[in-house]
């Protein structure tokens, strides 16, 4: 099973959260489409033949690119890969974008995921995020985009966020789960360095929830989405009638991804690539087909820690096998030995031959993963 995703990095507006590589000026637009054209046919031997089972378009707001556009680069996967007839194809949209028309016309290409940026229905929360839909908006486009055929639909939530308490957190999610929705991501605010959310907190303007509100505000989430019959399948996602998301569970199993457009990152298990962030430098190294990103080559050390970091994440949690069999005794003798105080403690659990996390577990997942992370000496 492989994956390719496509960086799509125009914003009509940048959010107040937001670290991810965008641009707001769409005069590039048709320059971009070439590019990333002429990309996909540069690392059409990313994959050697190996079947394609993902597809994803992501941001930036894929949902700026007119339909014929997104088919046009459908189109040209499809000659240069091998893609499975029932891969999963996301796209990412904002709620101001999916109106009837447009989902007409989306319904009409092979895209048959949603991921639909909600992040909240209050009025209030989307003007500080600086988000261009209303509360209507947030609503509304579910419901239109599930009654123009789309039956795979995912929304993002955000929490955390500064003034947020729990009786308005609840009603959010409530809210959601009315939705025709089969797949939620939940995110705690974090703030990046370079965001706006950033400079107003290095400013006093605005200050961070306590850490026993974020608590509480993660222990809501997993008590009324499993309330709704959802599966907390990872740390922030959840799903129902195990509608994974198959593209990001690719990285969570250690399978191959192309990376396309600016600050894309590609894995082909042996290396890690990432392109250039410059969507200016970016046009140029393509057009001239000059190397338009970095590579790094993966240590056996690199290995193990992102398996750590990825599958003790999930429901799936670290298999005891693959451990042993994949990373030798050395490394299996040092994860036994420091995952033993978070076992005594139950932050984890063996179970079925993995280990996973408990849900007093996730609270400090970060601070597990100190622990678990192998450092050569």
């Amino acid at each position: 099973m492989a994956g390719i995703y496509i960086h799509i990095p125009f914003c009509h507006r940048k959010c107040a959260y937001c670290d991810f590589y965008k641009t707001t000026d769409l005069s590039f637009k048709s320059r971009f489409i070439d590019a990333i054209l002429k990309e996909l046919n540069q690392r059409k031997d990313f994959f050697q033949g190996e079947s394609i089972n993902t597809i994803y378009f992501g941001g930036g707001t894929p949902s700026v690119l007119a339909y014929h556009e997104i088919e046009l680069i459908l189109e040209k996967i499809g000659n240069l890969f091998v893609v499975k007839k029932n891969a999963e194809i996301t796209f990412e949209a904002n709620p101001d974008d999916l109106t009837p028309p447009y989902l007409k016309n989306l319904s009409e290409t092979p895209v048959n995921r949603l991921s639909i940026g909600v992040q909240s229905f209050f009025e209030n929360d989307l003007k500080m995020m600086n988000r261009r839909h209303n509360s209507i908006q947030a609503s509304k486009c579910v419901e239109d985009a599930f009654d123009s055929g789309f039956e795979n639909i995912s929304i993002d939530l955000i929490y955390g966020l500064p003034g947020l308490n729990i009786d308005s957190w609840k009603t959010n999610l409530y809210k959601a789960f009315l939705l025709p929705v089969d797949h939620i991501s939940a995110y705690h605010l974090t703030y990046h360095k370079g965001t706006w959310f950033y400079d107003l907190l290095k400013k006093g303007i605005i200050k961070e929830i306590s850490e026993d509100d974020s608590i509480a505000q993660f222990e809501v989430l997993i008590e009324i989405a499993i309330k709704n019959g959802f599966e907390h399948y990872e740390i922030s996602n959840f799903a129902k009638n195990e509608m994974y998301s198959k593209h990001n569970s690719s990285y969570w199993f250690n399978e191959k991804y192309l990376g396309i457009g600016p600050s894309a990152h590609s894995y082909d298990t042996k290396t890690r690539q990432w392109n250039i962030s410059n969507l200016e430098k970016y046009f140029r190294f393509i057009e001239s087909e000059k190397v338009f990103f970095e590579k790094e080559i993966l240590s056996e050390t690199d290995k193990f820690n992102d398996y750590i970091i990825t599958r003790l994440r999930t429901k799936w949690g670290i298999s005891e096998q693959q451990l042993a069999t994949s990373f030798g005794i050395e490394k299996w003798n040092f994860l036994e030995k420091n995952i033993q105080p978070y076992l005594t403690n139950r932050y984890i659990i063996e179970k079925n031959g993995a280990f996973t996390l408990t849900q007093k577990g996730m609270f400090i997942f970060d601070k597990i993963m100190e622990a678990l992370i192998f450092v050569e000496t």
